[in-house]
């Protein structure tokens, strides 16, 4: 049983590390926003009187949540590059799809419309 409770604490420190590693390499993306990893404990025993003295028997991983704080705001000199100061999204439009962003690197298409790298439309609120 110790191996297996030794077992939960490896593949939890891998996702763990594996969280880690996709911010380092994302740091520098436009808008990215880090996630953190959320642990909880492995309890056996159902029946059990609540808040007795019980022995884990190992970790899970409960979550990965994105962390939405306030980045840097640099000056790119594109007059379309785009900032959100606090909360809230972009809102952009892919061929009637709505979807939401903090990535704020537009320029215009062809068509004269203010467009992502992903070429999807910034819309905005009527």
């Amino acid at each position: 049983m110790a191996f297996r409770i030794a077992l939960t604490g490896l593949a939890a420190a891998a996702a763990d590390l594996s969280v880690t590693a996709d911010n380092i390499a994302n740091t520098n993306t436009t808008g990215f926003k880090g996630s953190r990893t959320e642990f909880a404990d492995i309890v056996q025993g159902a029946g059990r009187a609540v808040g007795t003295n019980t022995i884990g028997s190992g970790v899970q991983l409960a979550a990965i949540t994105q962390q939405f704080d306030q980045g840097n705001i640099f000056f790119t000199g594109n007059p379309l590059d785009l900032a959100i100061g606090g909360q809230g999204f972009f809102r952009v439009n892919d061929a009637g799809s709505t979807s939401y962003t903090r990535a704020g690197g537009f320029q215009t298409d062809r068509d004269g419309f203010v467009v992502n790298s992903l070429n999807q439309r910034l819309t905005g609120f009527g």
